[in-house]
């Protein structure tokens, strides 16, 4: 379980924070399973790729900090926090220049030291709301 725990820390930190796409392939299994689908983007190894770059293009200094991690298992668990800046078309909506932090719950599985499934709640609404994409509360 710890080495589950250190793989799924690995991914964020390389390929999340640093953009390292050797890491995603390094680290996910070709069979993987993306469960917290993104619009426009399929839902597998090669969609979870095409989610980091798009990510990144919009928020090029984004950053992950994980809040607490837990193992069961094959299982991971991941609360984490994500910061960055709207420099980039995201979901449509040009540049903003404004900053934003969400608030994540990421379920992974691991087999054989390789990510297959992932599953995720992330607060969406806020970051609309934070980019004045939709008015706040």
């Amino acid at each position: 379980m710890a080495d589950n725990k250190a793989l799924t820390q690995r991914f964020i930190e390389e390929v999340f924070n640093q953009g390292n796409l050797a890491t995603l392939e390094e680290l996910v299994d070709d069979g993987f399973v993306e469960h917290e689908e993104f619009p426009g983007v399929s839902a597998d190894k090669a969609g979870l790729a095409t989610f980091v770059t798009t990510l990144r293009d919009a928020f090029p200094d984004i950053r992950f900090e994980i809040l607490a991690m837990a193992a069961d298992g094959d299982e991971v668990w991941i609360h984490h926090v994500s910061r960055g800046t709207h420099k980039g078309e995201w979901m449509g909506m040009p540049a903003t220049g404004k900053s934003i932090e969400v608030a994540a719950i990421d379920r992974v599985r691991v087999r054989d030291g390789r990510m297959t499934e992932h599953w995720g709640v992330t607060d969406v609404m806020t970051m609309m709301q934070q980019l004045g994409a939709v008015p706040g509360p």
